[in-house]
C-alpha cells in the first residue's frame, strides 16, 4: 500500500542523491515513488516477465523514466554494490539467503523491509503501518 511504500522511503532517509535498488520489485512502485517524490535514482529487479511489463507501463506514465529502469533477473545474481538504499518485500527464506549479499555492501547502506525480517539480525527501527511491519537496517550495524 501506498503508506507503507511512504514509510519505507521514510525510515531509509532517501534522497536526491541515493540510488535504491528494489529486490522483487514487481509492478516498480518502490523506485517510482523513490524518484517522483525524492529524486532519487533507482533499479528494480524481478524475476517475473509479467511484471517488469507492469513495472514498465507505471513506468511510462509516471514520467521518470530517466532516473528508473526495471530490470528482469534473478536478484541473487545482481551486483549490488552501487545500491546506498535496498528495499524488499521478500518471504523470510529469501532474506535470509540475501543476508550474507547485504552484509557485503558499503557500511551505511540503508536496508527497508516490507513485513519480514532478518532473524537475528535486529532491526534499528520497526515501524507499524496500519497493521503492516517495515523493518530497517544499516550495513555495519549489529551483524
Amino acid at each position: 500500500p501506498p503508506e507503507v511504500v511512504d514509510a519505507m522511503l521514510r525510515l531509509a532517509k532517501v534522497t536526491k542523491d541515493d540510488v535504491v535498488y528494489d529486490l522483487g520489485s514487481g509492478d516498480g512502485r518502490i523506485v517510482i515513488a523513490a524518484a517522483q517524490k525524492y529524486g532519487a535514482r533507482g533499479i528494480g529487479f524481478d524475476i517475473d516477465p509479467q511484471r517488469i511489463a507492469e513495472a514498465n507501463a507505471n513506468l511510462a506514465q509516471a514520467g521518470v523514466g530517466d532516473r528508473v529502469k526495471f530490470v528482469q533477473a534473478d536478484l541473487f545474481q545482481q551486483d549490488l554494490s552501487e545500491a546506498t538504499v535496498i528495499t524488499l518485500y521478500l518471504l523470510p527464506s529469501l532474506n535470509m539467503k540475501l543476508r550474507p549479499a547485504l552484509w557485503k555492501l558499503k557500511p551505511g547502506t540503508r536496508i527497508v523491509s516490507h513485513s519480514f525480517d532478518m532473524g537475528d539480525w535486529e532491526p534499528e527501527v520497526t515501524e507499524n503501518v496500519n497493521g503492516r511491519t517495515v523493518y530497517y537496517w544499516t550495513v555495519g550495524k549489529g551483524h
